[in-house]
């Protein structure tokens, strides 16, 4: 009797503990599962860390996801390709740090390139000042070795130097970007007698014929050394800008009669072309370009071209009253391309003039804001990201062309730049910032920044001088009432003139050359402390030499005509 009693207990027990797991099991799945999709959505600390999501084949996918997974960059899907490029080859490219879009200042080195010394001064400055990346445009400073040699400066950057200048990156934040012209703005290399059969146009340097045997072989063996130089780059940017005399060649000539005179599509060959070579050699990699070659291109040929899949157009526009709506068009095309992302690039020098001697900031400041407006408009395009902004600073217009305002000139105009782009408008509070700062009062109506105590602010300083005073200096005491009527070109020409007249403006035309004498040669102290010897030759026989030896020729014919005691002048006949 009681082993019954004690099967039924156990009977019992089994059948209450049967129901409890059909009744509270499909609960606790809800549960675990609401749970589960809750960890891979990724709650606020999940998406603020940036960890990547877990990939369960089982889960379903969002359909808006789904259906804009092409056109969105997933970070997920870079991470997966970086590691992926970290397992063949070392070292590999890090992960992107960056969750917010990128602002780049352009360094180009085509002119008046900086020594790495004063970039570690203003690299802690730029990052500071907002900025979280570095567009180094090499041209012809670059340490290019084998039979490229002849390509690079004789003031070439060195190994070396290239690794401090990404240390110092690093170190400060810095996203570093090489930039090489791989088609158009090709002067650097295509000036040499070398390459004069890789010209599009015969008898000028600027662009690449791309369908020259040997042309892409040329710009692999560059891209090449300049990627090993940085294997943790994330982006590279390939220029491609401005292809002057694109189809002009007989091998184009011969190309575009076949291709139904298809230009856009000629282009867009060589770049694509290159663009896969590139990623190929560093597989994860991103590449910029610039975007004036594809305004006049169909979106659909665009497309068909597949650079869509590997670069992202950097749309640039540097004039202050820049047409926001027609940058928006821009902006819809590439949409309609296919292309994931596009860039900006605006300017905070090297814009506003050939041979521009002292920065405009109002001109670009006028400029950022009009970008401004255009970042603020993005959220409108929904399959296309706003990657970054580049502030461009440019150092000549084309490689044979003048000197633009030196780098430490434009500082003021740099930091109002960025601080404009941090705050949305240069209003009270980006002011202050700036000024903290540069340690200078920035004064937008002048275009000046006083009491300056940036890096390279002597340099600042004293070009200021050189541009308001020597010219004028100059000019004022050649147009003084005693030079004009006694000491003009016909009286030191035939040693002519009063001694008496003279001395009235002799001691104070020594004083002024010897004023600036003494002021040029801490001028020159400053420069070759910033920049190499060839950068201060030309930037003085640009814009200080012409006036300086006019005043030395002054005092030495003032000299000499003064002991003549006021002779007659020689009587030509007498010389027969």
């Amino acid at each position: 009797m009681n082993n019954q009693k004690f099967i039924r207990l156990v009977i019992g027990c089994l059948v209450i503990v049967a129901m409890m797991k059909y009744f509270f099991s499909p609960s606790s799945n809800k549960d675990t599962s609401h749970k589960t999709h809750q960890i891979i959505q990724g709650g606020k600390f999940w998406a603020s860390q940036r960890v990547p999501q877990p990939n369960l084949v089982h889960i379903q996918q969002d359909p808006v996801k789904k259906e804009h997974k092409d056109n969105t960059e997933v970070q997920a899907e870079k991470t997966e390709k970086i590691q992926s490029n970290q397992e063949e080859s070392e070292p590999g490219i890090p992960d992107d740090t960056h969750t917010d879009s990128l602002k780049i200042v352009h360094l180009d080195l085509k002119g008046a390139a900086p020594k790495v010394k004063y970039l570690e001064q203003i690299f802690p400055l730029l990052s500071s000042l907002g900025a979280n990346g570095i567009l180094l445009e090499y041209e012809d400073m670059f340490p290019y070795e084998g039979e490229l040699s002849i390509l690079k400066s004789s003031f070439a950057y060195s190994p070396e130097d290239i690794e401090e200048m990404k240390s110092l990156a690093k170190r400060h934040t810095l996203e570093l970007i090489p930039l090489v012209q791989v088609f158009g703005h090709m002067e650097f290399v295509l000036k040499h007698e070398k390459y004069f059969k890789l010209r599009e146009v015969e008898t000028f340097p600027n662009s690449l014929n791309s369908l020259a045997p040997g042309s892409l072989d040329l710009v692999q063996d560059m891209l090449t050394q300049v990627m090993k130089k940085h294997p943790e780059a994330k982006w590279f940017h390939i220029g491609a800008d401005e292809v002057r005399g694109l189809g002009e060649s007989d091998d184009s000539k011969r190309w575009l009669e076949a291709n139904n005179r298809d230009t856009g599509k000629l282009f867009l060959n060589h770049v694509t072309s290159v663009g896969r070579f590139i990623t190929k050699l560093n597989q994860g990699i991103k590449l910029i370009l610039w975007d004036d070659m594809l305004r006049k291109v169909s979106s659909d040929t665009i497309k068909e071209s597949g650079l869509r899949d590997i670069a992202s157009p950097m749309i640039w526009n540097y004039i202050p009253n820049m047409d926001v709506k027609e940058i928006g068009s821009y902006i819809q095309k590439y949409e309609q391309a296919g292309f994931k992302g596009v860039w900006f690039a605006s300017a905070f020098k090297g814009a506003s003039g050939i041979d521009q001697r002292w920065t405009p900031i109002n001109q670009h400041l006028k400029n950022h804001l009009q970008w401004q407006k255009v970042i603020e408009s993005m959220p409108q395009y929904k399959s296309v990201r706003f990657q970054g902004i580049a502030l461009t600073g440019w150092q000549r217009y084309e490689h044979h062309t003048v000197l633009c305002e030196l780098l430490p000139v434009a500082i003021p105009s740099l930091a109002v730049c960025l601080q404009t782009l941090k705050y949305g408008s240069f209003d009270a509070k980006a002011q202050k910032e700036a000024q903290r700062f540069l340690g200078c009062q920035v004064e937008l109506s002048k275009n000046e920044c006083k009491g300056a105590s940036f890096p390279g602010s002597d340099v600042y300083e004293m070009v200021q001088k050189i541009h308001n005073n020597l010219e004028s200096s100059v000019k004022k005491i050649t147009e003084s009432y005693h030079v004009k009527g006694s000491f003009s070109k016909y009286h030191r020409k035939h040693n002519f003139a009063n001694p008496r007249n003279l001395a009235f403006f002799k001691n104070e035309l020594k004083k002024l050359m010897d004023e600036w004498d003494s002021f040029l040669l801490t001028f020159r102290q400053s420069m070759v402390a910033i920049f190499y010897p060839n950068t201060l030759e030309e930037w003085m026989e640009e814009n200080v030499n012409e006036h300086i030896e006019r005043l030395h020729e002054m005092v030495v014919d003032v000299e000499r005509i003064i002991k003549l005691n006021g002779q007659p002048k020689e009587d030509p006949s007498k010389k027969r």
